[in-house]
């Protein structure tokens, strides 16, 4: 259940784009878990892209649900409050049992002043517990809210949620990944990850997804996004 970051083990901050941080995760995974495996999570993977599933996600130009949730300390907080602030990014990962999910909330922390600096907020939303939120801001030393999303309630009103597949299943529990436990539920679902960045009234700027919870969003890109946003040059891509 817990994944070492580079600042814990050595003391640094890993300022290397997340593809390239990812890349390193992809070729340990490849040397040291077994071949079998493997084949298990590309396989869960290649069914979720055959369904074309970030396709269908809640695309740019459509409005968010209103939601309320709990964040890391327990403290309720509304999509409404947020944004009243200003822009939302929102980040839905999967958990903190994610080695993946580790490496993008800590490369999201990295350039957390430039999206406050843009006028920003930024959340993640994840299905596990408020207690796993709050280990893991801890932990890894966040300095963002961690919104806790009991039973993929939101992700689901997002399109973003599907049900692991039974081998995929067994592999985390063989692994002791307690998803159960970590999410509070028996639902075995998790949302593939996506990065939303969203405008005051609530309407969908931004858009990214992958069925590859190993490949996900530049936290560079988004900031340069929400800069564009301040400077005038507004443009609507949906990124898959």
């Amino acid at each position: 259940m817990k994944w070492r970051s580079l600042e814990e083990s050595t003391g640094e901050t890993d300022a290397r784009s997340l593809a390239e941080i990812f890349a390193e995760r992809r070729e340990l995974i490849a040397k040291y878990v077994p071949a079998e495996t493997q084949a298990i999570h590309a396989r869960a993977v290649a069914e979720l892209k055959q369904k074309r599933w970030a396709a269908n996600i809640l695309p740019v130009g459509a409005k968010i649900p209103k939601f309320q949730l709990q964040d890391h300390d327990g403290l309720s907080v509304s999509s409404s409050d947020l944004l009243g602030r200003g822009r939302l990014v929102i980040c839905f990962i999967r958990g903190r049992w994610c080695p993946f999910c580790v490496a993008q909330m800590e490369a999201m922390n990295l350039v957390f002043p430039e999206i406050e600096r843009a006028g920003a907020t930024l959340v993640d939303v994840s299905p596990q517990t408020v207690q796993q939120s709050f280990f893991m801001r801890d932990q890894h030393k966040l300095r963002f809210r961690l919104l806790s999303d009991p039973g993929n309630d939101v992700a689901r009103q997002f399109a973003l949620t599907y049900r692991l597949p039974d081998q995929q299943k067994a592999i985390y529990q063989r692994a002791f990944v307690n998803l159960p436990f970590v999410n509070g539920d028996e639902s075995w679902e998790l949302p593939i990850p996506a990065a939303y960045i969203i405008d005051h009234d609530g309407s969908v700027l931004y858009a990214s997804a992958n069925e590859d919870y190993t490949e996900r969003a530049e936290p560079a890109e988004i900031v340069r996004f929400l800069q564009n946003l301040c400077g005038g040059a507004v443009s609507f891509p949906e990124v898959s």
